[in-house]
């Protein structure tokens, strides 16, 4: 704890102990935890490797292990987004490689043992492998993109554990445009697993299926137990039979089962509750529950956007909470009385923990931290809950954050500027977890407001489908009623109001920079400025999710101008900063180019990023170094103050 006096110094030119070292080298990703036996595993991402994704295992005597050493980056690439990047049983681990596409086998039982691959190179992508060590095989979605001029086939296939598999896996299941969440039950006798057909998107309308598995492997008897007028996922096989599964068919998101083997008691006596138990599937391989050795559920739920544990009892629809210190939680996994996990803590980083399920009490362990840098409880601003009406009325979520440093404090009369975040998705979440990125800017002096507009998971179907055919109007109008509101208040500066997104989030930024007046300048990472480009230029899996959102392309085609950024540019007058991936295959580079030569143009301040090397998302340290402290040079330009850090220029253009 610092005893030095508090140094006076304007909002943004504080220094922080949140350094771009600490948010790269000095911190790690952490997602899909796996228990298996006495050990657990889980994904590391590593800007300090290049973004490489390392699979790690902690052995039963708590030491942790490298996996998979360089240059295997455990990742898989189908859908774009990936997820299900592996999976183990009994040591034998089944990995998904990034660079090549391919799936392979490791032995981790024979010391020395090496991966080996088991698909073929070519065309073929793989995710969310299911081990039927029973058969020797496995089972796992394949997306083939082998016919360049054609859109890619997703299929489920079925792979020999050992070998013989040039053909890319034998089709067990096929006959849709998606297909997820392939799982057996404990005795391999049946299948479940989802699809869904465009134009829809998981989390609108699925279905869930389920077949007899033969001896030799192939499916029979395949029938669906839902009828694809809603969303319904994550099937998972409890230990008795029953097949449990996540269903919106009331409106939330909310857990049901069926007993297959009683069709007669089908329909699952559980409550209805205004929570949701799952989140959108743009990840394969989402483990929101799980079952314990006494039969009940382990569920990850979000409560008005914030996060918390229950055990659910089927038998009688009981939900306890599980007291922790956490506010989100993923890839829920359990085995006997023990359960692992990723938390996210209000003031400390997110973690991988083990959960001890016992009759008498829980104990909570962390196993990895995201970092092991700890920070002062005065350099952390803690989620402060707010909320507010839209311009139509309607009452709006989100966290704010005032700035926070244990060293800084700003003139009496000096309100700060506010850096507004719209999540991406548009479907993602804000959530009052630890985000050091967030931090970033609090430490420095910035309030931040973290919208969770309408379209935003974490409060029913209903405020989800705000959104509907309303993309970059509600979005929008929520982030500019928010900072408003938050300004009216006497919280932040007027004159000194910034949004900040990426992806759909920095369309939504693009959109409130064109078509309000309340920002007076922005930052757009990977942002979409031209929705019919979008549409046209992107992959299969998003290739149709903006019908929803505008309208079908082209019958709305003057909807889709309408609300296009980069034909308003006469309506923009704010400077902006644009950051962009040479390599996204989401949102193409040309995106970001044609918005800067339009506003350098009409003369307006306008800096472009281009990393080369990166994707939809940046992953490699130096990139997202730069990234950060180039739009931090950028606000210090627009809005007069100089930062503590040690920046390099960013060149503006029509900067005065």
């Amino acid at each position: 704890m610092t005893d030095s006096p508090l140094r006076t110094a304007p909002y943004g030119s504080w220094a922080s102990p949140i350094t771009t070292e600490l948010l790269t080298a000095g911190t790690v990703g952490l997602r899909e935890t796996r228990i298996d036996g006495d050990e657990v595993y889980w994904l590391e991402g590593r800007a300090s490797e290049g973004g490489r994704t390392v699979l790690v295992r902690r052995t039963a005597d708590g030491v942790r292990v490298d996996v998979t050493a360089d240059p295997f980056n455990v990742r898989s690439r189908v859908h774009e987004y990936g997820g299900g990047a592996y999976a183990v049983t009994g040591g034998l681990v089944v990995f998904a490689n990034f660079a090549d596409r391919r799936l392979y086998l490791l032995d981790t039982t024979k010391p020395g043992s090496e991966p080996a691959p088991l698909t073929p190179e070519g065309g073929f992508r793989y995710a969310a492998p299911e081990l039927d060590v029973r058969r020797r095989r496995l089972i796992a979605i394949r997306e083939d993109h082998s016919q360049p001029d054609a859109e890619p086939v997703n299929t489920l296939v079925s792979l020999d554990l050992d070998g013989g598999n040039d053909d890319g896996g034998r089709v067990i299941v096929d006959g849709s445009d998606f297909v997820n969440s392939p799982t057996l039950d404990p005795d391999g006798r049946r299948l479940a697993w989802v699809t869904w057909d465009h134009p829809a998107m998981p989390w609108d309308n699925t279905t869930v299926w389920v077949a007899d598995v033969t001896e030799d492997g192939s499916l029979s008897h395949a029938h669906a137990i839902t009828d694809g007028t809603y969303a319904a996922g994550q099937p998972r096989w409890a230990p008795d039979g029953r097949l449990f599964y996540i269903s919106e068919q009331s409106g939330w998101a909310n857990i049901t089962f069926l007993d297959l083997d009683n069709p007669g008691e089908a329909s699952a006596p559980l409550p209805r509750w205004e929570l949701e138990f799952g989140q959108p599937g743009w990840s394969l391989g989402s483990s929101d529950y799980d079952f314990t050795a006494d039969g009940r559920l382990l569920c990850s739920l979000v409560e008005q956007g914030v996060g918390w544990l229950g055990l659910l009892d089927p038998a009688d629809g009981a939900l306890i909470p599980v007291e922790t210190q956490a506010v989100g939680f993923d890839g829920v996994r359990v085995s006997g009385e023990v359960a692992v996990f990723t938390a996210a803590f209000p003031a400390d980083s997110s973690a991988v923990v083990r959960l001890g399920l016992h009759d008498a009490e829980t104990t909570f362990e962390v196993l990895r931290r995201a970092t092991d840098q700890r920070l002062e409880a005065a350099d952390i601003s803690v989620a402060e809950t707010v909320e507010w009406d839209n311009s139509r009325g309607q009452n709006v979520h989100g966290f704010f954050y005032p700035p926070a440093n244990a060293r800084f404090s700003a003139p009496a009369d000096e309100p700060p500027p506010l850096l507004v975040l719209s999540h991406g998705g548009p479907t993602g979440m804000a959530t009052p977890g630890l985000n050091l990125g967030l931090q970033y800017w609090t430490s420095r002096g910035f309030a931040v407001l973290d919208v969770n507009y309408g379209g935003s998971t974490g409060f029913g179907r209903a405020y989800r489908e705000r959104l509907r055919g309303e993309w970059g109007v509600v979005d929008v109008d929520d982030c500019a009623t928010g900072a408003r509101a938050l300004a009216d208040a006497g919280r932040v500066d007027d004159d000194r109001l910034a949004i900040l997104g990426g992806s759909a989030g920095g369309y939504t930024t693009l959109c409130a920079l064109t078509f309000t007046d309340v920002f007076k300048a922005g930052a757009s990472f990977f942002g979409i400025g031209d929705l019919e480009a979008l549409v046209r230029d992107t992959h299969k899996y998003e290739s149709r999710y903006v019908d929803g959102l505008i309208g079908p392309y082209p019958e709305a085609i003057e909807r889709y101008l309408e609300r296009s950024p980069i034909h308003h540019v006469d309506r923009l007058n704010s400077p902006m900063i644009l950051l962009q991936g040479a390599d996204d295959e989401v949102v193409p580079p040309n995106q970001a180019q044609s918005m800067a030569d339009a506003l350098r143009a009409k003369g307006l301040p306008v800096a472009l990023v281009m990393f080369e090397g990166e994707g939809h998302g940046f992953r490699q340290q130096a990139n997202i170094a730069r990234a950060l402290e180039a739009v931090l040079y950028f606000f210090s330009r627009i809005f007069g103050f100089t930062p503590a850090d040690p920046i390099d220029p960013v060149p503006i253009d029509n900067l005065p």
